[in-house]
Order: C-alpha cells, then structure tokens, then sequence
C-alpha cells in the first residue's frame, strides 16, 4: 500500500485527485493540502511514499516546495503549463501529469510509482543467505510476500518479471525483478543459474541429460554457458 498526498490549490482539483486515487487498490490518501505550507505542516506530523503536487500555487511553487525537502519521497508533478516537463525531469520525478488528464494516464503514472516503490523495496530487505533457514521477501498481489529457500525450486525469468515456483505449491510467486538480482539473493551454495532464464535449486534437480535437466516432472533448459557448473554439481553427487 502507497500512502499518498495531494497538493493543489483548487478545490476541483483536489476532488479529482480524491476520486482518482480511491479508484487504485494500492493506493491510500493520507492527505488533501492546499498550498506549500500545509503540506509542510503535514510532512512534519506524518510519512507518505507518493506526492501529487501542483507547480502553480500562490506563494511557494510546487517545485520551490520540492527543492526545500531534504528527503522527499515520490513525486507526481501535475500541472496545466508544459513548459515545466524539464523542472520535473531535472528534480527525478517519477512523471508528470498535464491537465486534464484521463483516468487511464493518471493509473500510467501511479503504476510507475508502484514498480519503482517495489524495486527499492526488494533494494531494502535484507536477506539471510543459509540455505537451510532462510527466506527473502518480495512484492507480490500489492503485499510483501515471504519465500522460505528452502521451498524453492526453481526461478523463471520473464522480459519484466520473474516467477518463483514453490514446493507443494502450483501457482508461482510472481513479482517484478530481475534474474540478475535474485540470483545475488540466493545462496550459490544451494543454486545455480543454468539458463539465461532459469535459475535452479540444486537438490531439486531429480535428472540431468545433454542440456536438459529435470526438476521434478518439469524440463528445464540447460545453457551452454552454464553446463559446467550442472556437471560439477552432479559429478559431485556421483562421487558421494
């Protein structure tokens, strides 16, 4: 869940916004404030990860008020002049919303700030690398979701996304990360990459030939790149 706050100083603007974020699961309001000032006062009593803010407001500007935060959390630059898209380029705001807008480019904008919430959180989590009492957390169906490494099979990368196929379970963990991340997350004591999309639990690995190998009843494709490590890990296995 994204707590937000909006920042605008007309009060159509503000019952659009209000309406717009209800609509969004993964959204909660935390706040409607009317100029720079308000929001200031707000920030000092309360956290939000998204800001919606207004470039012209009397007073301070929204990008004044953005400069004067030391930390500031997402922003969404709204606004009716386009002559502002280098400012917000400029301060690394997450996009940058012209009004009007429709619905549909309002949800562009926060799902982006979801998917940018979701790669710094996986940034944040930190991680027990024992493959015997392990887990990690991912972002998965809007909630943190605990994978025990133990309980893993094997991981699937897709273009944007990766799935991770669980013990006892049939549907994969699906969130948004990448091969080359996961694979730093779980030990290489106990996983190996095999494939530039697959990543596998070695004690999983039920059957190994040419350049394929089973897990279970699942065929997994075997890399010419990487079949030296399935062959050391199985001529090891062989040796016990």
């Amino acid at each position: 869940m994204m707590r937000c706050l909006v920042i605008d100083d007309e009060n159509l603007a503000l019952e659009l916004m209000e309406d717009n974020v209800g609509k969004v699961p993964y959204l909660q309001l935390q706040g409607l404030c009317k100029n720079a000032m308000e929001a200031m006062e707000f920030l000092r009593r309360d956290t939000v990860d998204l800001i919606f803010l207004d470039i012209q407001m009397p007073g301070i500007s929204g990008i004044q008020f953005l400069k004067s935060l030391v930390k500031p959390p997402m922003v969404i630059l709204v606004t009716a002049y386009e002559n502002y898209a280098l400012d917000g380029f400029n301060l690394d705001v997450v996009d940058y919303l012209l009004k009007p807008f429709s619905f549909e480019r309002f949800l562009k904008a926060v799902n982006k700030a979801n998917q940018l919430s979701s790669v710094r959180l996986q940034q944040d989590v930190p991680v027990n690398t024992s493959p015997a009492d392990g887990y990690i957390f991912v972002n998965a169906d809007y909630s943190i979701v605990r994978i025990n490494i133990p309980d893993v099979m094997y991981v699937e990368g897709l273009k944007d996304y990766i799935k991770i196929y669980l013990k006892n379970t049939d549907k994969p963990v699906i969130t948004r990360l990448s091969m080359h991340f996961m694979e730093g997350k779980l030990p290489t004591s106990g996983f190996a990459r095999v494939h530039r999309s697959y990543i596998v639990a070695l004690d999983k690995i039920t059957s190994f030939k040419r350049n394929r190998l089973m897990v279970g009843k699942i065929e997994i494709p075997v890399g010419d790149n990487y079949k030296d490590k399935v062959l050391t890990y199985i001529g090891y296995q062989d040796n016990q």
